[in-house]
């Protein structure tokens, strides 16, 4: 009899297709015969008859993914009975339950011995014979005999398990699709090598340079960024491992990380680089910076604000965001770090292509501390074992390196710049101003107003909806900006590129913002007004002041709002800051020293592990990590698409016909909002449900939508009369 895996696809055939390919993939983290197995052993359970029968036709239910994990629990290799079990379901907990959760792994293995048992017989014995692997070196070190270092051992454990998963999922997916879908398959790949990329980023950066006048050339900030590059380059040489490019805003670090990436990676073999970046706002400059450089076809901007209509080749685009095998990957520190610790075969595909990779981590401070541990954890065992080099990319002293205050960091940091102190000397381009009195909205408009071009960043939508509204009443005629996350992706970024086109021609500007302005946004004010908050927001606010250096200095000034910010680990930074104020009344944001206080009693006040991550992945509980694992704590907000620039033609597709990328394409035109403000706009009919689960603003309420505030939900929610008329 000939068993197949689906229809006209033989069983046999795809077992070895998949095991030689998850075999390749596991290659590149010393793993290369478990990842055979996992591939050779995967679909065991498809030689049952009734798996046979329902290829078929007939409608018969069949479990077919547990009988090859209870073949490696016999076998003694539970490490790979985990993925096995779960290439289609998801990685399960080893025994505790959870009522939405897979089935624990246990429970699946007792089920399937009598199904493997019957197998046995029939399965070719070149499958079962195959040679059993030894663990990884990493895996074979002796464990000191206490509950600390064992943990750390199932931790390893857990986190090599993930990467089996990768391998094996990712084989899975693409050995069936170039059997079902051959067109899709030939879709995929095709990409340029670092060393192909690499002589089109060193042209830019000399072309940049001549780009530059003399006296342009002369500038601080210029002298500053050719140094910044000139470190890049000599520390490419090192071999992998953390290293720390820590440089103030505005040194070009963009760049030049980028160079020192892909040099190093040729140097030492790596096979892509990976940029992680805090918020959507920068990913998008920063992809746009990189494809002016390497073109659109080598690299995938991999977040949720994508639009994917905007990709020359949107099929292309999304088969690279499966996996990530594009040499140039720009995402998120959300799509990166809650991928690292999902449990389904959809997130965790990409995985084993992060190994032997450059991964460049911007603004690192910006990672919140209840999840900080296990973010650490793996930092550490992808630059330890699994050939990664992490570049920690920053304007203030690494905040994650291993300290007395922090034992759990990351250990054996390298500065890439030799003196980052001294360079942030040369690079101070603004004076603070400490203000030590509380101040009204009303007289702190007063005061903004006495400059031409200013920014204003403060805790809360509210404020910085109040502040707009106060400097429009003082400066009417000269245009006042709000950015907040009441107003959609989209209809931010065009407001960000208005406010540049301005600024350039040195007209009179104004912005508002709450701080969703700071951490990278290119965006440069001769003066910034900050709420006083964490010394980290309070650097990343003075980043967006005298940027490109063209004044002598810029100003900062830190007011003390009436209000403070929202509960949580923004108030916690602003409570360290009053705290560390009150025995220093001017601190020194530039001082490593200050810093390094700060962040110390930033951690010591949050709890780093704060839902039990740590705990349950040394229990080998996948699933109950992926619940519990998130880096934005959102789920308690709800999205709504706005009526902005093209969102209602975009809907009506969504209406004819739903598609991923339809629901993708509407992600830049949608607004989270709290359950209360979404329950208010359901009671008032002013939401419409577009399809199960997404919601829009209906076209009778599209004025709620306003041109300078975004989504306006204190006002009196009524529909517009003249478009109740038919």
């Amino acid at each position: 009899m000939i068993y197949y895996a689906h229809p006209g696809h033989p069983l046999l055939e795809h077992l070895e297709s998949v095991a030689d390919m998850a075999r390749d993939f596991a290659s590149a983290f010393q793993s290369g015969q478990w990842g055979y197995l996992a591939g050779l052993w995967h679909d065991l359970g498809k030689f049952q008859t009734d798996f046979q029968r329902r290829l078929a036709g007939e409608n018969v239910a069949v479990e077919h993914s547990g009988a090859g994990a209870a073949l490696a629990d016999k076998r003694s290799l539970l490490p790979i009975a985990f993925p096995i079990a779960g290439h289609h379901a998801g990685l399960a907990n080893f025994v505790e339950s959870l009522p939405d959760g897979p089935k624990p792994l246990r429970e699946r293995l007792a089920e399937n011995q009598a199904i493997l048992n019957s197998l046995l017989p029939i399965v070719p014995q070149q499958v079962l014979e195959a040679t059993p692997p030894t663990r990884p070196s990493f895996l074979r070190q002796p464990v000191p005999n206490n509950r600390l270092a064992k943990d750390d051992a199932k931790r390893r454990m857990e986190f090599w398990i993930r990467f089996l998963f990768s391998a094996l999922t990712d084989a899975d997916y693409l050995d069936t699709e170039a059997f079902l879908d051959p067109e899709r398959a030939k879709a995929r790949g095709g990409f340029r090598s670092i060393g192909e990329l690499l002589p089109l980023l060193e042209l830019e950066i000399a072309q940049k340079a001549q780009r530059l006048s003399a006296e342009q050339q002369r500038f601080p900030i210029n002298a500053a960024r050719n140094a910044v590059a000139a470190a890049c380059r000599q520390a490419a040489d090192l071999p992998p491992g953390l290293f720390s490019l820590t440089a103030p805003t505005g040194a070009g670090k963009t760049l030049s990380a980028m160079l020192f990436a892909m040099q190093h990676a040729m140097r030492n073999g790596q096979r892509r680089v990976i940029v992680v970046l805090p918020y959507t706002s920068i990913i998008e400059q920063n992809a746009e910076v990189y494809r002016k450089v390497f073109g659109a076809g080598d690299l995938i901007e991999h977040h949720s604000n994508y639009d994917p209509s905007t990709s020359e080749d949107t099929t292309r685009y999304q088969l690279a965001t499966e996996n990530w095998d594009p040499p140039i990957v720009v995402t998120t520190t959300v799509q990166f770090f809650e991928s690292l610790y999902a449990n389904r075969s959809s997130r965790c595909r990409k995985l084993h292509n992060i190994a032997n990779s450059v991964v460049i981590l911007d603004e690192v401070q910006s990672l919140p501390p209840g999840v900080l541990l296990p973010i650490l954890d793996g930092l550490n065992e992808l630059s330890t074992n699994y050939g990664c080099s992490i570049v920690l990319s920053t304007a203030t002293p690494p905040a994650l390196a291993e300290r007395a205050a922090l034992p759990q960091g990351l250990r054996g940091v390298r500065e890439i710049i030799a003196d980052p102190s001294a360079l942030a000397g040369q690079l101070k381009r603004v004076r603070y101003h400490w203000a030590e009195r509380e101040t009204t909205w009303e007289v702190l408009a007063g005061q903004i107003c006495a400059h031409q071009r200013a920014l204003a960043v403060v805790h809360r939508r509210d404020d910085a909806r109040l502040l707009a509204a106060l400097l429009h009443e003082l400066r009417r005629g000269d245009p006042v900006f709000h950015l907040s996350a009441l107003m959609c992706p989209a209809h931010r970024s065009e407001v960000l590129n208005r406010v540049r086109e301005i600024l350039a021609s040195e007209q009179p500007c104004l912005l508002v913002s709450t701080q969703l302005i700071e951490a990278g946004v290119d965006i440069d004010f001769p003066v910034v007004y900050r709420a006083l908050a964490g010394l980290d927001s309070i650097v990343q606010a003075a980043g967006r002041c005298n940027r490109e250096g063209r004044a002598a200095e810029g100003s900062v000034y830190i007011f003390r709002a009436t209000t403070q910010p929202p509960p949580g680990v923004l108030r916690k930074g602003y409570e360290v800051m009053k705290t560390m104020l009150a025995a220093n009344e001017a601190i020194d944001p530039s001082d490593p020293e200050a810093c390094r206080q700060y962040f110390d009693a930033f951690y010591f006040a949050n709890s780093l592990d704060a839902h039990g991550i740590q705990a349950a992945r040394a229990e080998l509980n996948f699933a109950t990590v992926a619940r519990e694992f998130r880096l934005i704590e959102d789920d308690f907000t709800k999205p709504v698409v706005v009526p902005y620039g093209d969102a209602e033609k975009r809907l009506n597709d969504v209406r004819r016909f739903v598609t991923r990328e339809g629901l993708r394409s509407l992600q830049p035109f949608s607004v989270r909002i709290y359950p209360e403000a979404f329950a208010q706009l359901h009671r008032a009919g002013a939401l419409d449900e577009v399809c199960d689960g997404l919601h829009a603003i209906s076209q009778v309420f599209a004025h709620l939508y306003d041109k300078d505030f975004g989504l306006t939900l204190n006002s009196n929610l009524t529909p517009d009369p003249a478009k109740l008329v038919i």
